[in-house]
């Protein structure tokens, strides 16, 4: 008789404790599309996969210590009161996304994202494309006194916020597209998340901590490469084409009156 063993991703270890590793709920989400190989040969898909089948299912990703400054960053960078998380670029590109629900979480952290994952394409920006620096211009001819010079100060923090959300992290805002619950604990939702795997558009995979009242307790985010994309739209629309199809027969076949 053989035995099986089934590691669950998440795992209950007390009546309000729950053990998972970060990214890794994300990482298994996304590379679940890989069990559901298209069934039609693609000419995109791999001519390995074509003639060979499915390989076991692997993706490419790096540590933060493989990041080029990722950890002199770290080291420096200052950590705000009352601060609960980052968003952490590498060469103008948003490379991850990071929440706790406490200050003093964060601060016990804050060091560990050295060892995180990223992607190929991170450690590409990282590596090839320098961040430009963003300076913060004020009107000298609005400035007559400190009242003047604080107003000013507050204008460009107010536009630097908008051009954060509405351009720097608005693949990742507006990226979820398909959301799955996995665990339900103390009235707190963890949940992993997939994008549409839009080909002309920024990427991201994650996994969330929800409470009851919609506060954000914790977030970990994953971009993806270019490649990872192409791949998890091709075995996102097959799997979509085959949903359309059984839909499509269902709606037909049904007899004229039936429930």
């Amino acid at each position: 008789m053989d035995v099986r063993f089934r590691r669950r991703m998440a795992r209950r270890v007390d009546k309000n404790r729950l053990r998972f590793l970060p990214l890794h709920l994300a990482l298994e989400g996304y590379l679940a599309l890989h069990f559901r190989g298209p069934v039609i040969a693609w000419a995109e898909w791999s001519r390995q996969a074509v003639a060979r089948g499915l390989s076991p299912r692997a993706e490419d990703a790096r540590t933060g210590a493989e990041v080029r400054g990722l950890e002199d960053a770290l080291r420096v960078f200052e950590i705000h009161p009352g601060q609960c998380g980052l968003l952490l670029y590498a060469g103008d590109t948003l490379a991850s996304a990071f929440v706790v629900p406490h200050p003093d979480d964060y601060r016990a952290l804050h060091p560990t994202l050295v060892r995180d994952l990223y992607g190929e394409l991170i450690h590409e920006y990282a590596t090839f494309y320098p961040a430009r620096d963003f300076p913060a211009v004020i009107d000298e001819s609005r400035v007559s006194s400190l009242a003047d010079l604080r107003a000013e100060a507050a204008r460009q923090e107010r536009e630097w916020a908008g051009f954060h959300d509405s351009v720097m992290a608005a693949g990742l805002l507006g990226s979820p597209d398909r959301v799955e619950e996995v665990y339900r604990l103390s009235g707190f939702r963890l949940r992993r998340f997939l994008p549409a795997f839009d080909r002309r558009a920024e990427n991201h995979i994650g996994e969330t901590i929800i409470a009851e009242d919609g506060r954000l307790a914790y977030l970990k985010t994953f971009r993806l490469s270019q490649a990872q994309v192409r791949r998890g739209h091709l075995l996102r629309q097959d799997v979509l084409d085959r949903y359309r199809r059984v839909n499509g027969h269902s709606r037909r076949t049904r007899p004229a009156g039936g429930a």
